[in-house]
C-alpha cells in the first residue's frame, strides 16, 4: 500500500477536499474551505497546512469564533445542506466561543465541522497556556463542553486515530436525519505530529444521499387515518426545503385542497398568494392558520421538529378528534404528538402519499369560497399593519412593509431572534423558495450579520439583507467586517427599538410593569435602569468599521435609503429608528413560560391564574 507522509492537520485537509456528496445524480463538493482564527493552539498546526495547501483548500479569516461559525452554518443551511465549511480555532476561550454555534447547528440539524484546538496530548507543558484544569479527571478539557451540542464529538490523540475519525465525522455530517455539529478535537502537538497515511484513504469518496422510502405498511396505516378526515391541515417545515420537495407539498395540497402552513424553517416553501397558503402557524402564526389549526381533524407535519412555537405549546390544534401523520427523515420526530409516522424523505413520502389518497378517492370537505374569504381576511389585516402610523414615529410593521415592497422577490432575508421573527413570519411575503432565511432552532442573537455573510457566500449573484435589531446587533456583528473583506456585500437593517423590546413585551403581558430589558440610563433618583433611551449612532459605527451607512427616522429617509444602499458595492447598514412596542402579537395564539407561583406583585399572581387555566386546556405529551 503506497503511503504519503504528513502532519495529522496537512492529512485532515487532504481528506477534507476530496468528500463530496450526490442526491438525485448531481454530485456537491461538500467542504467549501475553512473558516478560522488562529492562536497557540492551531497556528503552527491546522494553520501551517492551510498555509501550504492554499490552492487546494480556501480559507476565510473570521473576526470572532461563533460569528464565523455562524457563517458556516448559515452557509450549509441555504445550500439545503449539501455543502459545508470546516471552522477552527484555538484553545480555550476560542473554541469554547464556537460552543453556541454547535448548538445552533445541532438544533436546526445544519452540518458544520468544527476543529478546535486542544491542550498537548504529550501533557510536556501541562498546564499549557489556556487550559482548563480539572483535578478529578485529567482527560477532560475545554472541549469537553461541546458534548452536550455535538451529534459527534471525537478527541484525536495519535495522528492514525484521523482515519476512522474523519470517516465517521463524514458519516454524521452528511446524514439528513443526524447532521449538526461534527467536532473533532485537536490537541496542537498531534496537529503537527507527521504519519505515513495510505494514499487511498485521500481517494475521492461520494457519500450518497439516497433518499429514503415510506413504508409500505406506514403508508397504509396513514391513508387509513386521513380517509376518515374532513379537514386536513398541512404543517410545512425546513425539511420541505432541504428535500427539495417544495413543489410536491403544492401539488399534493392542490390534489386535496388541504391548507398549507409553514414553521419558521419551512417558511418560503410555498408563495403567499398562492390560494391554499395562509402563512406561519403557532405562536407566530397567523391569524387565519391558526383558526385552521384549531379546526384541524388531522395534522400531515411535513419535516418539521413540531417545536413549541409550532404547537403554541400544543394547543394550536384544539380539534378533540385531532391526529398527527408525522413526515420526516427522522424517526426520532415522528414519535412527537404520537402522530401516525412516515420515517421517510419529505418528497418521496408525499408522492406516495398522494398517489395512495387519490387512488382512495380523498378529498377534503373545506369550501373554497370559505377558504378564499379566511385568505383575505388575513390579506387585509397585513395591508393594515403594513400601513400602520405611530405618531412617535415609526412603527415596525410599517417599516418591515416598506422593505417587503422594496426588495427583489429572489432577494434573501436573514433573521433569528427578538421580535423580529414573530413580525416576519405572520406578515413577511414571500414568492419564492429559499428567501426566508430564519434561524429559530437555537433563536440565537448575534446570528443575523453572521448568517447574512454565509448566506451572501452560498448565494453571491442575490441581495442579502440582516434584518436584526439593536440588542442582537450589539452582541455580534463581527462578520460585517469579513463580508467587507471579501467583497461580499450584505445589507444590515438594524431596527433600533432601545433594548431588549421582545422581552419586556413578555415580561409585561406575565405581570411585570417591566425591569433590566430596555437600554435606558441609570437614574440618579432611583438608582434604577429608568432614565432616558441610551442614544446609540449605529450608522456611525457601521461607518467606522468601512461599511456604508444611513439613517431613517420617516418612511421617506427609509426609502432613499434603500435605494441607495442597493447602489452600493459594498455592505451598508442602515440604522432605522422604530417605536418600541408597535410589533405584533396575539392572534390565537399562546406560549408557555413560567409565571412566578408565589409573588406580592397582584398582576403577577393574575397571570399565573391565567396560566394554570390555559393549562388545563393544552395536550400533556
Amino acid at each position: 500500500m503506497k503511503t504519503v507522509r504528513l502532519t495529522m492537520a496537512q492529512a485532515l485537509l487532504k481528506f477534507l477536499s476530496q468528500q463530496y456528496v450526490e442526491l438525485d445524480g448531481v454530485e456537491y463538493k461538500f467542504i467549501q474551505g475553512v473558516m478560522g482564527i488562529f492562536g497557540h493552539g492551531n497556528v503552527t498546526g491546522i494553520g501551517q497546512a492551510l498555509e501550504q495547501q492554499r490552492n487546494e483548500i480556501a480559507f476565510i479569516q473570521g473576526k470572532n469564533e461563533q460569528g464565523m461559525a455562524h457563517a458556516a452554518i448559515a452557509y450549509a443551511k441555504q445550500k439545503n445542506r449539501l455543502q459545508a465549511y470546516a471552522c477552527t480555532t484555538s484553545i480555550g476561550p476560542g473554541a469554547l466561543n464556537m460552543v453556541t454555534a454547535a448548538g445552533v447547528a445541532s438544533v436546526n440539524r445544519i452540518p458544520v465541522l468544527l476543529l478546535p484546538g486542544d491542550i498537548f496530548a504529550s501533557r510536556q507543558p501541562d498546564p499549557v497556556l489556556q487550559q482548563i484544569e480539572y483535578p478529578l479527571d485529567y482527560t477532560v478539557t475545554a472541549n469537553d463542553a461541546f458534548k452536550p451540542v455535538s451529534k459527534f464529538w471525537d478527541r484525536i490523540m495519535r495522528p492514525e486515530q484521523l482515519m476512522t475519525s474523519a470517516i465517521q465525522a463524514m458519516r454524521v455530517l452528511t446524514d439528513p436525519a443526524e447532521t449538526g455539529a461534527v467536532t473533532l478535537c485537536l490537541p496542537q502537538d498531534v496537529q503537527c505530529e507527521a504519519y505515513d497515511y495510505p494514499e487511498a484513504f485521500f481517494a475521492k469518496r461520494v457519500h450518497h444521499l439516497d433518499r429514503k422510502q415510506p413504508a409500505e405498511a406506514a403508508v397504509k396505516r396513514a391513508v387509513e387515518l386521513i380517509r376518515g378526515k374532513k379537514k386536513p391541515l398541512l404543517v410545512l417545515g425546513g425539511g420541505v426545503h432541504y428535500s427539495l420537495a417544495t413543489e410536491e407539498a403544492r401539488r399534493f395540497a392542490e390534489a386535496f385542497q388541504i391548507p398549507m402552513t409553514e414553521t419558521q424553517a419551512g417558511k418560503s416553501a410555498v408563495s403567499w398568494r398562492h390560494p391554499l397558503s395562509f402563512g406561519g402557524v403557532g405562536v407566530t402564526g397567523t391569524l387565519a392558520a391558526n383558526r385552521l389549526a384549531a379546526e384541524a381533524d388531522v395534522v400531515i407535519a411535513v419535516g418539521t421538529r413540531l417545536s413549541d412555537f409550532s404547537t403554541a405549546s400544543k394547543t394550536a390544534f384544539r380539534n378533540p378528534e385531532v391526529a398527527f401523520v408525522n413526515i420526516n427523515v427522522s424517526p426520532f420526530d415522528t414519535y412527537k404528538t404520537e402522530g401516525a409516522g412516515l420515517a421517510a424523505d419529505a418528497r418521496e413520502a408525499l408522492r406516495e402519499l398522494q398517489q395512495a389518497l387519490e387512488a382512495a378517492g380523498y378529498r377534503s370537505d373545506y369550501q373554497p369560497e370559505s377558504l378564499a374569504q379566511l385568505k383575505q381576511q388575513w390579506d387585509d389585516e397585513v395591508n393594515r399593519l403594513y400601513l400602520a402610523e405611530h405618531p412617535a414615529g415609526l412603527s415596525q410593521t410599517r417599516v418591515l412593509g416598506e422593505i417587503n415592497d422594496f426588495i427583489g422577490e429572489r432577494d434573501v432575508i436573514v433573521c433569528a431572534a427578538g421580535s423580529l421573527p414573530g413580525d416576519l413570519h405572520r406578515v413577511w411575503r414571500t414568492t419564492e423558495p429559499k428567501t426566508y432565511h430564519m434561524e429559530y432552532g437555537f433563536s440565537c442573537m448575534g446570528y443575523e450579520v453572521s448568517g447574512a455573510f454565509g448566506v451572501k457566500l452560498a448565494e453571491p449573484d442575490r441581495e442579502v439583507y440582516a434584518l436584526v435589531g439593536d440588542g442582537s446587533y450589539l452582541m455580534l456583528h463581527s462578520e460585517l467586517i469579513t463580508s467587507l473583506q471579501e467583497g461580499r456585500k450584505i445589507t444590515v437593517l438594524l431596527l433600533d427599538n432601545h433594548g431588549f423590546q421582545c422581552i419586556h413585551n413578555l415580561q409585561r403581558g406575565h405581570g411585570s410593569d417591566g425591569f433590566g430589558n430596555e437600554f435606558r440610563s441609570r437614574s440618579e433618583s432611583s438608582g434604577q435602569l429608568t432614565g432616558d433611551y441610551l442614544a446609540i449612532d449605529f450608522a456611525a459605527h457601521a461607518l467606522s468599521l468601512g461599511a456604508r451607512s444611513y439613517r431613517a427616522t420617516t418612511v421617506e429617509e427609509l426609502q432613499s435609503a434603500l435605494e441607495q444602499a442597493k447602489q452600493d458595492p459594498v455592505s451598508a447598514l442602515i440604522d432605522i429608528k422604530v417605536v418600541p412596542g408597535t410589533n405584533t402579537g396575539g392572534y390565537d395564539s399562546w406560549w408557555h413560560v413560567g409565571v412566578a407561583e408565589v409573588s406580592e406583585q397582584p398582576k403577577v399572581q393574575e397571570a399565573y391564574t391565567e396560566l394554570q387555566s390555559k393549562l388545563s386546556t393544552a395536550r400533556k405529551w
